[in-house]
């Protein structure tokens, strides 16, 4: 298999092959980051587009030593984050966040029911996060990515990172608590 560094020089070679390859290998990851951002999937297909038409352009400006995925979801959360700046829309659900942030393991029947709800409560939460927020929480579950990582794509000290993710897990807790205290006492009986 190629490597990123391999296509990345071929692409500074103006290689459009090159360019297909990482799309191919990056457009899953790229477009989820999206879409759990801008939470419309026709603007998160466009982002993706967007995205790498950034690493054609500006293939020069690519580091091949370093890792390409940090670089590909800084620019997906920068056009995403403008995109939501102008717009605004709250009205896609962020399934795959949901199913990040709750239970991933397969339930009885019986939960089935309360495993909807959780999700529901959870892309809920998610929704009343700012943006700021709501984007750390997307690339550290979502994307599985390191403080450090968000910091240098978010072009923000790891401080900041860490500060917005611990506010909004603040606010999920505080969001998701009631309903956590409420599945408690159905537990133990007393409802």
């Amino acid at each position: 298999m190629t490597t990123d560094q391999e296509l990345i020089w071929r692409l500074r070679e103006r290689d459009l092959s090159a360019l297909g390859e990482l799309f191919e290998r990056y457009r899953n990851q790229v477009y989820r980051v999206a879409l759990a951002i801008v939470r419309d999937p026709q603007v998160a297909e466009d982002i993706l587009q967007d995205c790498f038409l950034k690493l054609h352009v500006y293939a020069h400006r690519v580091d091949p030593e370093r890792p390409l995925m940090p670089w590909l979801y800084r620019v997906t959360a920068n056009l995403s984050y403008t995109y939501v700046s102008r717009h605004q829309k709250r009205n896609t659900d962020l399934d795959l966040v949901a199913e990040q942030l709750s239970t991933s393991s397969a339930q009885a029947p019986d939960r089935v029911t309360e495993h909807t709800e959780l999700q529901n409560s959870v892309r809920a939460a998610i929704e009343k996060l700012a943006t700021n927020q709501r984007i750390v929480i997307i690339l550290h579950y979502l994307a599985n990515m390191s403080l450090q990582d968000i910091a240098e794509i978010l072009d923000c000290p790891v401080g900041t990172v860490k500060s917005r993710l611990h506010y909004a897990r603040e606010k999920l807790r505080h969001e998701l608590g009631a309903i956590e205290n409420l599945s408690t006492e159905y537990a133990h009986g007393y409802a």
